[in-house]
C-alpha cells in the first residue's frame, strides 16, 4: 500500500506532493468548520442571545448598533477561516496545471535529448503532466462540495442568531 502511494507519487513527480500538502490543508480547515459548527457555534450564538436579552433598552439606535455589533460577532466567528478554504480550493487545479507544465518541459527535453525516438521516456513526462492535472481537479472538486455547503451553514446560522435578536417597538 506505501509503496503504491510512493509509485504514484513518483509517477506524479513533486508537484504532486504539493497537491497532496494543500489538499491536506484545505481538509484540515475543513473539518475545523465543520467542528466549530457541530461544537462551537451554539455557545457563540448563545452568549449573543444572553447579551441582547440582558438589555433593557432594545428599541433605541444605540440598542440598534448593539444588535449589530452582536450579529457581526457571530458573522466573524462563523466565517473564520472560510476564505482561506476557498483560496485552496482554487489553488489545487493551479497547483495541477504547474504539474502539467512541468510534465511538458520533461516530455521536450527526452524530446530534444532522443530527437522523438525514445516512447518510453516520454512516458514519463506526459504521466507527470496528467497525473497532478487529475489530482488537482479531485482536491478542488472534493472541497467545492463543502465549502458551498459551508456557505449555506454560515448564511444559515447567522440570520438564526438575527432573527433571535429582534427589535422591539
Amino acid at each position: 500500500m506505501l509503496a503504491d502511494l510512493q509509485t504514484f507519487l513518483d509517477r506524479g513527480g513533486p508537484v504532486l506532493l504539493v497537491i497532496m500538502l494543500a489538499t491536506f490543508v484545505m481538509w484540515a480547515l475543513i473539518l475545523e468548520r465543520m467542528f466549530y459548527f457541530n461544537f462551537g457555534h451554539n455557545a457563540v450564538a448563545q452568549k449573543a442571545i444572553d447579551a441582547w436579552n440582558a438589555r433593557k433598552d432594545k428599541s433605541s439606535v444605540f440598542a440598534h448598533w448593539i444588535r449589530d455589533k452582536l450579529i457581526s460577532e457571530v458573522r466573524q466567528q462563523a466565517e473564520q477561516n472560510v476564505s482561506l478554504t476557498k483560496s485552496m480550493v482554487a489553488l489545487a487545479p493551479l497547483l495541477g496545471l504547474l504539474g502539467t507544465v512541468t510534465g511538458m518541459v520533461t516530455v521536450f527535453d527526452v524530446m530534444a535529448l532522443s530527437s522523438g525516438s525514445d516512447a518510453q521516456a516520454m512516458s514519463g513526462g506526459v504521466s507527470r503532466a496528467t497525473i497532478p492535472t487529475m489530482a488537482g481537479m479531485v482536491a478542488s472538486l472534493s472541497g467545492i462540495i463543502f465549502t458551498s455547503s459551508m456557505d449555506r451553514t454560515v448564511s444559515r446560522k447567522v440570520q438564526t442568531v438575527a432573527d433571535k435578536l429582534e427589535i422591539e417597538g
